[in-house]
């Protein structure tokens, strides 16, 4: 391969890597950010280039370091909110694509996948590969490289449940960490070691999936009861992923250029977790640890008065008209439209209920 990064060797060490320019670091003819994140937002970025491949992206990253100005790696800009005011520094678009299917002998299968390979792409060629395991994350917008970053999850299903350990470039000590285990990446509920730090980029992820072609138990009663099975079923692959894009299609959840309720960073809001004894009677609730339990963010916001629709400042953005945890940009908004508008769902939500949302995207330059 080209320039500083090589492929890690199987065993887990650090590789020290030289600067090396390299072709597959293309500078962009524009700095707009906005383009290249599912709301449509967030102003330019002083220096705007695409690396497509992985050893690109890690001599674009320490090209950026070696100069000391800041750095932003976005890969779908699919759960991130960017500043009106955009990036006073280089931003580096990962756009590096590829996979690999190794088959095991029990017959399940290691699937190593590039940072900036889309991440629906990847699950739909898992369904028509016969490999069960991600059919429930169907739909879900961005690049593979975010899924561990977020444990990504929808319909019962996360990336943890597969994620056998991801290659890291630490910029802290400029080498390539290979095989980092998802023990070691401290994943929970939409969160992991990795998110909110700047200092390690996802450069590959690999999975480890069932090669039966059944999906993994459908454990979301939405779900079960759209398949028309018992929670806890397994259904053909192929039946689960267009049962989820139906679903997600109905709340606004997939993308779509000319419908503005699909303008959004999905659910703008995590499911708060709380003390069994502190949550609001009435509420639908599911067991999140001893004593705990999660509670819908979408229940509370429609309880504390806001409906589908609700729109913010000047009608420039609004709450989905399909599903109320969407923060929507109904074309001409800004960022500081939809930071309006999600402080005044959180407040509503405070005030009614004494429970504090908080944001599910990345907010990078601004807060809410």
């Amino acid at each position: 391969m080209r320039g500083g990064y090589r492929r890690p060797d199987p065993a887990p060490g650090a590789i020290p890597l030289a600067i090396v320019p390299v072709p597959d670091v293309l500078p962009l003819p524009t700095q707009r950010l906005a383009p290249l994140t599912t709301l449509r937002l967030g102003g330019p970025a002083r220096r705007l280039v695409e690396a497509t491949s992985a050893d690109a992206v890690v001599d674009a990253v320490r090209a950026a370091d070696a100069s000391g100005e800041p750095l932003l790696v976005l890969g779908g800009g699919s759960n991130v909110v960017i500043a009106d005011d955009g990036w006073p520094g280089t931003v580096v678009h990962v756009a590096s694509t590829g996979r690999e299917v190794h088959r095991r002998p029990d017959g399940s299968v290691l699937l190593t996948v590039e940072a900036g390979t889309d991440w629906d792409d990847v699950a739909a060629a898992c369904v028509a590969d016969g490999l069960g395991g991600l059919e429930c994350l169907s739909g879900i917008p961005g690049r593979t490289g975010a899924t561990p970053v977020q444990n990504v999850g929808a319909y019962g299903v996360e990336v943890a449940d597969v994620l056998v350990d991801v290659d890291l470039y630490d910029r802290r000590t400029g080498a390539v960490r290979p095989h980092v285990p998802a023990a070691e990446l401290g994943l929970g509920y939409r969160t992991s070691l990795l998110k909110g730090r700047d200092d390690a980029v996802v450069l590959r992820v690999r999975f480890a999936l069932p090669g039966s072609g059944a999906s993994a138990p459908v454990r979301y009663p939405e779900l079960a009861r759209t398949l028309g099975v018992q929670p806890g079923a397994q259904v053909p692959t192929a039946a689960a992923r267009e049962a989820v894009l139906d679903l997600r299609r109905g709340k606004g959840m997939v993308l779509d250029a000319a419908d503005h309720d699909t303008w959004s960073a999905g659910s703008f809001f995590t499911n708060p977790v709380l003390p069994e004894a502190e949550a609001p009677e009435g509420a639908p609730r599911w067991p999140a640890g001893p004593g705990l339990v999660k509670v819908p963010a979408a229940w509370l916001i429609e309880q504390a008065g806001f409906r589908r629709g609700h729109t913010g400042p000047g009608g420039r953005v609004a709450l989905s008209g399909k599903h109320v945890l969407a923060l929507t940009n109904r074309g001409e908004g800004t960022t500081a439209d939809l930071l309006a508008l999600a402080r005044e769902v959180r407040e509503g939500v405070r005030e009614r209920w004494n429970v504090m949302l908080h944001p599910e995207p990345v907010l990078v330059g601004c807060t809410q």
